[in-house]
């Protein structure tokens, strides 16, 4: 879809700031931050994941799933793409952000009051009717949500990523402080929703004094329109992406109950750990590097993505067999054995986890090649197939067969059609083929060794994960990486940590 706006320069510029070498330096500090920010908090988010299962009982965690389900919804499409069409805004800031600024605000009210009303049926869908308040409770992150979008995208457009990723990384330690302390005390679910609804208070109102944007309110209809136009498609697409990460949360509730649901939760969350921190470093350095070499011929950009793809399944492939094979270890090493029935589904999830890699990187592809509806048909065939296949899989076999059921889909569905759409579009994956087999036989091999090590290794969790998984990974490395490589990186360390008796 193509949007027509004022060129008027640069994104956040007057029109006589177009120094390419500015600009660049500025992208490139914020990339800096934008990574250091996501890593931080996400390391945050894992180390707080461990101290809330041991504080809560799985069906705390499956009653915040079902909240946190309809949040992330509703996150996805309240401000129907404000922030989005706001950074790409190609005029002044000042002409656009008033309109921009009510828009958002509006759709988050009318989002919020169509959840708060819906959530008894939203509970019941999702088989927790208990989850009523919790899901009232927590949607309300919208209306920060409402106020705050035009301000996060201001500091996006001035590349203020500093001031951003403190505002949020500002907010998360609040979240983890309260939700930590109302958990120890007994709180259950409901230290989660506070927690959180606390750190986006927090986050909010640091975002709205960096970002210095005056107050205004009011509607150019002309504004409003290429706004909605651009947004939309954005918001639709990125609804639909929800769907695909929460359907199983609400399929599982419906099936299994809130206590199952609460074992699923953390093993996807476990398999979100690699996309979380891989896919989110890439998508800061994939999309505007696609972008440039979309500008050229396609053949250019087929190359780059050629040369990128093996990299980043060679990357990926290690941590699903650990995650895979040993995954009965992981929790109970990392949560503790009251967590164990979550490895059932965690070994499968870790097949979903490759296929979120590959199809993250294929909608950053697109995404700068303009397709935003192929991103938005990709997403909707992938949960058309995904909740059927869910609904079956759960029935038949718990958790472990939603599991199966989104592995398959993920497999025989996305993977295949996210192919087809770059095919389509010029961007040709058969040569990455032969690339791909190293990695692919070496992740088998390690799998192998690993299992067999695990079967005759006796001892804990922490003695089979070192003496199966580390000989495994290194096996890996021996196998897929180049010797050449290896001697670079080995002498690389030499020159960085040189031995005691070199330095003497």
């Amino acid at each position: 879809m193509t949007t027509e706006m004022p060129e008027v320069g640069v994104p956040g510029h007057g029109t006589g700031d177009r120094d390419p070498k500015g600009i660049g330096r500025q992208a490139g500090r914020g990339l800096r931050w934008s990574l250091l920010g996501t890593l931080a908090t996400k390391v945050g988010s894992f180390a707080m994941s461990l101290v809330m299962a041991r504080l809560l009982v799985p069906e705390d965690f499956g009653l915040y799933a079902i909240a946190l389900a309809a949040t992330a919804f509703v996150m996805h499409v309240n401000d129907v793409g404000i922030i989005a069409a706001t950074v790409q805004w190609r005029g002044k800031l000042e002409d656009m952000a008033a309109t921009a600024s009510t828009l958002a605000l509006v759709f988050s009210v009318g989002w919020y009051a169509v959840f708060w009303l819906g959530a008894p049926y939203f509970a019941a869908l999702a088989g927790s009717e208990e989850a009523t308040l919790l899901v009232r409770l927590l949607t309300a992150v919208i209306l920060i949500d409402g106020v705050t979008a035009v301000r996060v995208a201001t500091l996006q457009r001035r590349f203020d990523h500093d001031k951003l990723m403190m505002a949020i990384t500002a907010g998360f330690v609040v979240n983890a402080a309260i939700a930590i302390t109302l958990a120890a005390r007994g709180a259950g679910a409901y230290s989660f929703v506070v927690g959180q609804l606390t750190g986006s208070v927090v986050t909010g109102a640091l975002v709205l004094l960096a970002a210095r944007l005056p107050w205004r309110y009011r509607l150019d209809r002309a504004v409003a329109v290429k706004l909605v136009r651009f947004g939309v498609p954005v918001a639709v697409a990125l609804g639909i992406e929800s769907i695909l990460i929460y359907a199983d949360s609400v399929v599982v509730g419906k099936t299994l109950g809130p206590v199952m649901l609460g074992f699923y939760l953390l093993a996807f969350n476990m398999s979100s750990w690699v996309p979380g921190l891989v896919a989110t470093a890439v998508r800061y350095v994939s999309v505007p590097s696609f972008s440039r070499l979309a500008e050229q011929e396609a053949e250019v950009l087929s190359r780059g993505v050629q040369r990128s793809l093996p990299v980043l399944v060679a990357t990926v492939l290690p941590m699903a067999a650990v995650i895979s094979v040993l995954a009965p270890e992981l929790i109970a090493f990392l949560y503790g054995p009251d967590w164990a029935p979550a490895a059932a589904a965690l070994r499968f999830l870790a097949v979903v986890m490759v296929a979120r890699v590959f199809m993250s990187l294929t909608f950053d592809i697109l995404t700068s090649m303009g397709a935003t509806r192929t991103t938005a048909w990709l997403n909707l065939a992938w949960a058309t197939a995904l909740v059927p296949a869910l609904i079956v899989g759960t029935s038949a076999g718990g958790i472990q067969g939603a599991a199966i059921a989104h592995a398959v889909v993920a497999a025989t569905v996305a993977v295949p059609l996210g192919t087809f759409a770059l095919h389509r579009l010029g961007v040709h994956l058969r040569p990455v083929v032969p690339a791909l087999v190293r990695p692919v036989a070496g992740c088998a091999a390690a799998g192998v060794v690993m299992w067999l090590l695990a079967e005759l290794v006796s001892g804990g969790a922490f003695v089979v994960l070192a003496a199966a998984g580390g000989p495994a990974v290194l096996l890996y490395l021996v196998l897929v990486v180049p010797r050449a490589q290896r001697k670079a990186l080995g002498e690389r360390i030499g020159r960085r940590w040189p031995l005691k008796a070199e330095m003497r």
